[in-house]
């Protein structure tokens, strides 16, 4: 007779899911990483130039001194069934080229948005739109706390109903968590309502 082990069936590796992390300079894309990966992140800082500073118009972020050049790369295990691999891409204008190879395979994105400069993640909600990736916008809460209405930030943002806008602490892991699987949900329901229209179409 075999062994108890042996008869068992083989447990199947989580399914790996990639996940874009998206958004302005300086707005968290990095932190929101780093808080919630269960290795240790591979990023690409690099320090700011007083060149790159005036390119990337750091005033509104005096304290940041590094700066993502092309990617920030982790990884959490949702489940034994899931595992989610998360690619944060560089928020300089500049480096717009990398998104389309970044952004290739991913399931959704969480695009965070920092409400001091909403004007920041426009150029990523509008990229997002523009290839049709189920996106959820995060409104990273620097101070703890959020100074604007929602509703008036979705406004300022131009994007529908469908689209969940949410807040989120980057620096905390179980915020971090809760924004991710937001994201999960989206694109889920995104897949539902395709599947709803080529069924009645």
């Amino acid at each position: 007779m075999g062994s108890k082990a042996s008869a068992e069936p083989a447990r199947r590796p989580p399914r790996p899911v990639k996940i874009v992390i998206a958004g302005g300079f300086g707005v968290g894309k990095t932190t929101t990483v780093g808080a919630i990966s269960e290795i240790r992140p591979l990023t690409t800082e690099a320090a700011m130039t007083s060149v790159a500073a005036a390119m990337d118009d750091a005033a509104d972020v005096p304290a940041k001194t590094r700066t993502t050049v092309a990617l920030d790369f982790g990884c959490i295990t949702i489940d034994e069934t899931l595992k989610l691999y998360l690619f944060g891409t560089p928020g300089q204008d500049r480096f717009d080229f990398m998104w389309h190879d970044i952004s290739r395979g991913a399931l959704g994105a969480l695009v965070i948005v920092d409400a001091r400069r909403v004007d920041a993640c426009y150029p990523a909600v509008d990229y997002f739109e523009r290839i049709g990736l189920p996106f959820v916008v995060g409104v990273n809460l620097f101070n703890g706390h959020l100074d604007v209405d929602l509703t008036e930030l979705r406004w300022a943002l131009a994007v529908g109903d469908e689209v969940p806008l949410i807040t989120f602490d980057a620096r905390e892991k179980l915020s971090v968590r809760d924004a991710l699987l937001a994201v999960l949900r989206r694109t889920r329901e995104r897949a539902r309502a395709r599947a709803a229209e080529h069924a009645t179409g």
